[in-house]
């Protein structure tokens, strides 16, 4: 019988603990008498008795050494209150690393006799396994089990919005210490990528001063430790300082003097009890006191209120801030001054609430000197709907191509233009702030951005001549491989062997991806040495490596890194591929491979193409869940000799190009078929 405080785990939790997917461990259940029996929850989802979980897991030789945090996250899962879990992940990590650290806070860090336990337990984990992997760890699932109570900013929208500050800020010859504020901080997404962009523009010589409040005091000391157990590069010194408090901004300004040269924020939507009355004649309110059904518009005052002279705040806001009747007072004295200088239009899928496309406010205050009057113009960009793939968001593609339409002079030069320069998907228009000031003040971008034709009849031509380029290659290619005939019926086909023989045989040597340790990936502009890191995500956006990792903790890390000549095989059926490394060192992540070839015995484009086969890839896969794996062990290959090896791989070498070439005939098709229905419907094609 289970003890009366057994801690109850899932079968989800059991397959994490295990190392495993959940499927396995459903089968555990079904096929062994002796697996633990259900001490609660329900018929479809049972939970058992960690204790009992583990003596089986150990005597099945099951209990993996990557289980360890697993183990623990249970146990503070059964604290069952999210204050106190949360609490206790807080106190974890500022008792080790700080012990003498004193939040206003501290009476409500106290924790109950089962908390303090739990607690314990961390920092001894964490002094084997390092306190800020097992804090990011411990947050991370603390925030996803409580996804519906506590919304947070995804880390590369944080980092964009950082970005973006820092790069409308910067000014020629600025130096001293940045001083970056959060107002309503949550679990400190935005100062965390804040901290970091600021110092990679300084190359990590300067300082910073992060500031922040949240009125949810759990969340104030968990962004608090956060922040306090990261370091630049892991180093000693604490390269920035921290000054989080738990306050509501709005009612109770918790830095009253303080002035930031970096505002970021993203305010809780909607919130009706916001302090309208009794902040009617609060002094931040300069462009006028928001309506009480505009509480988003008082965060951007505060914001404002909170700039040094040259600071700049962005904010992310629902896109209704931009249009509703009762703000447009706010907004147009917003444009007169000149403080708001971007409106950004996101594309679904950013931030919750995911459905909706959400947008980026960008102000700047004015500098020592600088008018106010409506002369200013305004940079409106519209990236709604336009750098999605697989059904999820191509960071690397939106912040490029955003950084490109604001421009190299930030995204509000004022120069009295509306010339449309779009780079390849997102549209952007400067107008003077006076083209706005009508009835109705409406910053939408979608609603002043014309839809045209984004090619003229020149640039047209010249896709009808690349179109005719591509026909003849694939012409070309399918005359070659035509050619290939089916063999003889007296011709015996040639054997195979899986790739697991092959290892055996010595042939070659399977190298698995990894998934590298917390804050080892890093992303932007790739760094000195850094080297690119690939996950099944970007092959399912069919992009580039998403990430990059620094060459030294590669090394470090053991991460799997390849080499020329390497076939590449991804071991998910739905991005299920092979193909042969050109040179380019790539990290490989989780359930990506690296065959390294004997080059005395196999030829790498004859290998790639023989794995790459849509029915060897079935023949290998497992189906057993929705997101089938390919066990690349059992993929065939062709037993044939090496001579005849390099024959087969120059064909499948033509395969490929006449893959690409098929591909490319498609997208130049739907290119031309979106401009001829465009440049027609303007009446810029005759049909004559």
């Amino acid at each position: 019988m289970p003890q009366p405080d057994a801690i109850p785990v899932t079968l989800a939790e059991i397959a994490r603990i295990a190392g495993v997917g959940r499927a396995a461990a459903s089968n555990w259940r079904r096929r062994h008498d002796t697996f633990p029996k259900p001490i609660g929850g329900t018929d479809i989802s049972p939970q058992f008795s960690l204790t009992e979980v583990e003596a089986w897991l150990r005597e099945q030789g099951k209990l993996l050494e990557i289980g360890a945090k697993e183990r623990l996250w249970p146990q503070f899962d059964a604290l069952d209150d999210r204050a106190e879990t949360g609490r206790a992940i807080a106190l974890t990590a500022l008792k080790q690393e700080h012990p003498d650290v004193a939040l206003e806070s501290e009476p409500q860090l106290s924790l109950s006799h089962s908390a303090e336990r739990v607690a314990r337990q961390a920092i001894a984990l964490a002094e084997r396994e390092g306190p800020r992997q097992i804090f990011e760890f411990l947050l991370g699932r603390w925030l996803d089990t409580h996804v519906r109570q506590i919304s947070s900013t995804p880390e590369p929208l944080a980092w964009l919005m950082a970005e973006i500050a820092e790069h409308v800020r910067s000014v020629p010859g600025s130096g001293g210490p940045r001083i970056v504020l959060d107002p309503a901080c949550g679990s400190g997404g935005l100062l965390r990528a804040a901290a970091d962009v600021c110092l990679r523009d300084t190359d990590g010589m300067g300082s910073v001063r992060l500031a922040g409040a949240e009125k949810d005091p759990v969340l104030a000391a968990l962004t608090a430790a956060r922040l306090s157990l990261t370091s630049l590069g892991d180093t000693a010194s604490q390269p920035w300082t921290v000054d989080v408090r738990p306050a509501d901004s709005l009612r109770a300004d918790s830095h009253p003097n303080l002035r930031a040269d970096l505002v970021l924020c993203n305010p809780p939507f909607n919130e009706r009890d916001w302090g309208y009355e009794e902040l009617a004649t609060d002094p931040r309110w300069v462009y006028g006191l928001p309506p009480r059904t505009e509480p988003e518009l008082a965060w951007v005052e505060h914001a404002v209120s909170k700039l040094l002279p040259g600071g700049v705040a962005v904010l992310l806001l629902p896109p209704a801030v931009a249009s509703r009747k009762a703000g447009r007072r706010i907004r147009g004295a917003l444009l007169r001054a000149g403080v708001l200088r971007a409106v950004i239009a996101l594309p679904p899928g950013c931030a919750p609430p995911h459905s909706v496309a959400l947008q980026l406010w960008v102000l700047q205050a004015a500098r020592p000197g600088q008018s106010a009057d409506a002369g200013h113009s305004i940079r409106l960009l519209d990236a709604d709907d336009a750098v999605k793939a697989a059904e999820s968001i191509d960071w690397h593609a939106l912040r490029d191509e955003v950084f490109a339409a604001m421009g190299a002079n930030g995204p509000a030069p004022d120069q009295d233009s509306a010339e449309v320069r779009a780079p390849r998907r997102i549209r952007a228009v400067t107008l003077p702030v006076i083209d706005l000031l009508d009835e109705e003040v409406d910053l939408t971008p979608a609603r002043h951005i014309p839809v045209r034709p984004t090619g003229n009849v020149v640039e047209l031509r010249e896709t009808w001549g690349r179109l005719s380029t591509l026909l003849a290659e694939v012409q070309e290619s399918a005359i070659l491989l035509s050619a290939i005939g089916l063999r003889a019926n007296g011709d015996g086909q040639p054997g195979t062997m899986t790739i697991g023989e092959l290892a055996r045989a010595g042939a070659l040597v399977v190298h698995t991806g990894q998934l590298p340790t917390e804050g080892c990936v890093r992303t932007g502009v790739i760094g000195t040495g850094g080297v690119p890191y690939l996950t099944v995500s970007d092959l399912l956006m069919e992009g580039d490596p998403g990430g990059w990792v620094p060459a030294q903790q590669v090394a470090d890390a053991g991460l799997t890194a390849t080499d020329r000549n390497d076939v590449i095989v991804s071991g998910v059926t739905r991005a299920f591929s092979a193909w042969v490394e050109d040179g380019t060192t790539t990290v490989l992540g989780p359930q990506l491979y690296a065959l390294r070839l004997d080059p005395g015995k196999l030829d790498p484009w004859f290998l790639a193409g023989c794995l790459r086969a849509p029915a060897n890839g079935r023949q290998a896969g497992t189906h057993t869940s929705s997101s089938a794996r390919v066990d690349i062990r059992k993929l065939q290959v062709l037993q044939v000799p090496l001579a005849e090896q390099r024959r087969y791989g120059e064909v499948f070498r033509q395969v490929t190009q006449f893959e690409q070439a098929v591909r490319g005939l498609g997208e130049m098709g739907v290119v031309l078929v979106r401009e001829l229905s465009n440049n027609l419907s303007a009446g810029r094609l005759s049909p004559s």
